[in-house]
């Protein structure tokens, strides 16, 4: 497989985050020569006395008109090392669903810091939702010291600051990197302004930085049944495969497995890849299992490991961040997409808000735009689901209009 580091930058308005992935990608030359001439061109024409190569990741028009950074923005790039995806989440705090959506599935959240302001509010609140994502990596990117003439004590002082943060929200893997994205210091190669500095440039850090283990391999199998194959062709008339995508764990032929939420008992026959067979496959690998018992399975079901079963249920205690205009309140009727099932549910109860920059928790009666908070909902049918403290997959859900298919929020069981 491909090696794939997922990251979302966060930080606040004018901290450089879109300066700082162009020039990712300037620098790792994974722009096109005719991207280049038109970022040169719009940089002219806007007055610039420089090559803005923030413009290569602002591609929006009302984005490029504002100089922010609106909606999600997922971008893509590959060294020699390792292939990328990286989300660039905006950095206003009314953007925080954004920030949540593309944090969800990363491997790695990147923080940036302006030097000259150290850590500030929406610091805490951008490490604050990194930790409660569970994303397993931090990166602290103190930006801009170029304008504090490259002072080491103004970036250990800014290290410390973030030190103690991330221990209250817990955040238990963070690596700090002084950095000047607009002039290339520390973004790709190592910069000879900061010689106080020993550690690597923040690419060398993203292609070395180990996450495999982050994928679940050690974990219990858990493959959501995404599509059943029945090609009922004269040379295979009796095959019948699952296909879909190892969601955590190991699937290996001869285990046995689990069939949710019928909670039938099977073992697997085969693993399919176009490819050829497989003896196993792992996370993130996409696959067609074959079982060794004629059982009904269909799409949302779930095959997990027999001795390490997830936990059955048609009542989830999860925290959500809502995403819509119009507020959840109890008793609202709504879909719950869980992996690769959906079924109706309803709110049966609103616990408490969170506020993310203080961590404080208070009654609620109402869950508003932006807003992350402690729920209880009721499904129509049960869902084999894991805390999303050991599962990231199998542990979050999606609520969803049940009339519109609108995506409302975003949960996380606890």
């Amino acid at each position: 497989m491909v090696d794939l580091l997922r990251f979302a930058t966060a930080g606040s308005v004018d901290d450089g985050k879109s300066t700082l992935i162009g020039r990712l990608l300037y620098d790792s030359k994974s722009v096109f020569q005719d991207q280049l001439e038109s970022v040169e061109r719009t940089s002219a024409d806007r007055g610039d006395d420089y090559t803005n190569l923030a413009l290569l990741t602002d591609g929006l028009r009302a984005e490029r008109e504002q100089g922010i950074t609106i909606d999600v923005a997922y971008r893509y790039f590959s060294t020699p090392v390792r292939s990328f995806i990286v989300a660039d989440t905006p950095g206003h705090v009314q953007y925080t669903r954004n920030m949540v959506t593309g944090a969800s599935t990363a491997d790695l959240a990147l923080v940036l810091v302006d030097a000259r302001k150290g850590v500030i509010e929406q610091t805490r609140r951008h490490a604050a939702l990194s930790g409660l994502l569970r994303v397993p990596h931090v990166v602290l990117a103190v930006n801009k010291m170029d304008l504090v003439g490259f002072d080491q004590s103004v970036f250990d002082a800014i290290v410390k600051d973030f030190a103690d943060l991330a221990d209250e929200v817990g955040l238990t893997d963070v690596t700090a990197i002084p950095m000047a994205a607009l002039p290339g210091d520390n973004v790709v190669h190592r910069s000879a302004a900061m010689p106080w500095y020993d550690g690597p440039a923040l690419l060398e850090h993203l292609e070395q930085v180990h996450v495999e283990r982050d994928h679940g391999e050690t974990r219990p199998a858990r493959f959501p049944v995404q599509y059943v194959i029945r090609p009922m062709s004269t040379e295979r008339p009796d095959y019948r495969g699952y296909a879909g995508t190892v969601a955590s764990g190991t699937l290996r032929v001869g285990d046995h497995v689990l069939v949710l939420p019928s909670g039938r008992r099977t073992t697997v026959a085969g693993i399919d890849t176009a490819d050829g067979e497989l003896q196993q496959a792992v996370a993130r690998q996409a696959v067609t299992v074959r079982l060794a018992h004629e059982l009904d399975v269909s799409r949302g079901d779930l095959l997990a490991a027999a001795d390490a079963p997830p936990q059955t249920l048609s009542v989830l205690e999860a925290t959500v961040c809502w995403m819509a205009d119009t507020p959840l309140r109890p008793g609202a009727p709504v879909l719950v997409k869980h992996t690769t099932r959906t079924v109706k549910a309803s709110v049966s109860a609103l616990h408490d808000r969170l506020d993310v920059t203080t961590l404080a928790r208070g009654p609620v009666d109402e869950l508003g735009l932006n807003d992350i908070g402690r729920v209880s909902l009721r499904t129509a049918s049960p869902l084999a689901v894991d805390p999303y403290a050991e599962d990231r997959t199998t542990g979050a859900f999606l609520i969803v209009d049940a009339v519109t298919g609108t995506t409302l929020g975003a949960g996380m069981i606890d």
